[in-house]
């Protein structure tokens, strides 16, 4: 069958095929390109920018016509560190708008324009592979002997973790930082760039979100000489490691809050939002075992956030040299009633890091909408739950599933392929391009179910795990994923790393993540690329990443869906090099022809 004709669209995105300079300083002249297939009946394209917030027009000007394609190029004066632009595509009879969303026959609102900024973006080192999610509690156990906290129930390595009620934050397997050190070939073999630990201070439970200190690694993961050990055991690999904080929260047992509970004079006393209602302050969601921080304190600030001195300084530097943070419910950091500092928080921290380590990265999490906190000033990039893991999901999700959708009193439901791009669109669009490549896109986390739980079977592990691979941004895994762990929610999901029992690692699973892990690190398109939608389907989707050096077709099917013939104007004159999958990309004179079985992963590089 012919496909539904998307490469007839006109395109742009924020990548370097599209805009001559993806960070300019202000003041300076940024040229952006259009791709206008041949097929359409422009009598024009004019840009349409946003400056001071007043929308102008200026014509664009065609500069190169090819075999496939006419090029249009304007140019974008960067007046203000965030420039929005889009395109007015004038035909006859009427006009159309392309901006991050796609092609409209009507008249849009601001929100998905394109966007410049004067922001530096995540460093390059992020997403250049993989970045791999370990819980410590749960990873591997390197010292023999530790005592129980009283607030702990001990449980074996092979004990199925609680999902819900009693004992799910206090059930204690024993994991600590010797015993990832020990474990770090796995995460070489398998191809991980960075390593991203969950919170590792002392708390009162198994997850540590709830810190008692700041100070110092908690004792029961080996204390500070093991996470010195741990960095340097990374770093000597070629790995990166970065922490994770809550700047919104502390623990009760805090000692901060221990001493602004006992004098409400203290300096302490001022971290915190107090009120008359029990418990007597303010703790997140209601939670009276997480109270949370004002940061109208400039006291707080000083110690959590601001320079090499405060917390957030003290771990990027020697001798624990974290490569950066990300920050828990950072979407909450700074917000109560009328006061929204969150913000200012980001952009403190990010100048902290950076003025000791300059490559550190700041990443934050949002389960929802994240846009109007991601210009790219303070968070480099956020976990994209909602342009990447939710739309991923309601794909590939097994038709039978029980399993609850994340934070919804429903399961999840499964969808067509247009509401998955749909969704992604919607939600990429209201971002700059630089966050949108660096966005920390999982299946999966220490707070949702497993992936294979969710779908039920390899070969659908795969169709998402090659998305994953394959989109705009950082693909992240939580440890156990690469070999099939399963759970219901993200506490029964929090599962150990059966090290000692070969019989629980499925091979299968594990190897095609060292595939796609090597795809990816093998293709600068697929790293650094922009995207161009070529096929949506209910059951397949199909996108071309394009950068100056290469282009890559992906086709990813959940089901039979019948197959498609692509105009040959997707790779005219190519030889497509089957970089992925068992199918050649043959011309059969009326263009190529995708295979219509699933389901399945195939990736071609066309040049």
């Amino acid at each position: 069958m012919t496909v539904p004709h998307l490469l007839d669209h006109p395109h742009h995105d924020g990548s370097a095929l599209y805009v001559s300079n993806q960070t300019p300083s202000l003041g300076e002249t940024v040229t952006v390109r259009v791709r206008v297939p041949l097929a359409c009946t422009e009598r024009g394209i004019h840009l349409r920018v946003v400056r001071d917030g007043e929308p102008r027009m200026s014509a664009a000007a065609l500069v190169e016509t090819t075999a496939t394609d006419r090029w249009y190029e304007a140019q974008v004066l960067v007046h203000n560190p965030v420039t929005s632009y889009r395109f007015f595509v004038d035909e006859p009879g009427g006009y159309r708008w392309l901006n991050g969303k796609g092609l409209f026959a009507r008249e849009v609102p601001d929100v998905s324009d394109f966007r410049l900024t004067v922001y530096e973006p995540a460093p390059s080192w992020m997403t250049g592979s993989l970045v791999y999610q370990v819980f410590p509690d749960r990873f591997a156990r390197g010292i023999a002997e530790k005592p129980t906290p009283a607030w702990a129930q001990d449980a074996d390595w092979g004990d199925e973790p609680i999902g819900s009620g009693p004992g799910v934050g206090t059930q204690l397997y024993g994991g600590d930082l010797p015993g990832i050190e020990q474990h770090l070939d796995h995460l070489v073999d398998l191809g991980v760039s960075t390593v991203y630990l969950t919170p590792v201070f002392p708390g009162r439970s198994n997850h540590r979100y709830d810190a008692s200190s700041f100070d110092h690694v908690d004792p029961l993961l080996g204390g500070d000489e093991a996470l010195v050990s741990l960095s340097a055991a990374v770093h000597e690999r070629g790995m990166r490691i970065m922490g994770d904080i809550t700047t919104n929260h502390t623990g009760d047992g805090h000692e901060w809050f221990v001493r602004a509970q006992a004098d409400r004079s203290s300096p302490e006393a001022s971290f915190y939002y107090w009120q008359d209602a029990e418990p007597g302050y303010v703790g997140w969601l209601e939670h009276a075992s997480l109270p949370k921080l004002d940061y109208t304190s400039e006291e707080l600030a000083r110690r959590m956030i601001e320079g090499p001195d405060s917390v957030i300084g003290r771990w990027v530097a020697q001798p624990f040299a974290l490569d950066g943070w990300r920050v828990d419910v950072a979407n909450m950091t700074g917000r109560y009633a009328d006061q929204d500092m969150t913000h200012e928080v980001a952009r403190t921290v990010r100048r902290t890091m950076q003025a000791i380590n300059p490559d550190a990265v700041l990443v934050s999490e949002h389960f929802h909408d994240s846009g109007l906190d991601m210009m790219g000033d303070g968070w480099h990039a956020n976990m994209n739950y909602s342009a990447f893991t939710r739309p991923v999901w309601s794909w590939v999700v097994a038709e039978d599933s029980e399993v609850p959708a994340l934070g919804l009193p429903s399961t999840l439901p499964r969808r067509s392929g247009h509401d998955m791009v749909a969704a992604m669109r919607d939600f990429d669009s209201v971002v700059p391009w630089k966050v949108v490549a660096s966005q920390w896109n999982m299946l999966g986390s220490h707070d949702t179910p497993r992936l294979r739980s969710l779908v039920g079977s390899l070969e659908m592990v795969e169709v998402a795990a090659g998305l994953l691979f394959t989109y705009p941004g950082t693909p992240v895994v939580f440890a156990g994923d690469e070999i099939g762990a399963e759970g219901v929610n993200g506490e029964h999901a929090r599962v150990t790393m059966p090290w000692d029992e070969p019989e629980r690692w499925d091979g299968d699973t594990l190897d095609v993540y060292r595939r796609l892990v090597a795809l990816r690190r093998s293709s600068v398109a697929l790293q650094t690329g922009g995207l161009r939608w070529v096929l949506v389907e209910d059951d397949a989707v199909a996108f071309l990443r394009e950068s100056p050096e290469e282009t890559v077709l992906v086709l990813v099917a959940r089901a039979p869906w019948g197959g498609a013939v692509l105009p040959e104007a997707v790779a005219p004159g190519a030889l497509p090099v089957t970089v992925y999958g068992d199918v050649q990309l043959v011309g059969d004179g009326d263009g190529y022809r995708l295979p219509g079985d699933g389901p399945g992963v195939h990736v071609w590089r066309l040049r």
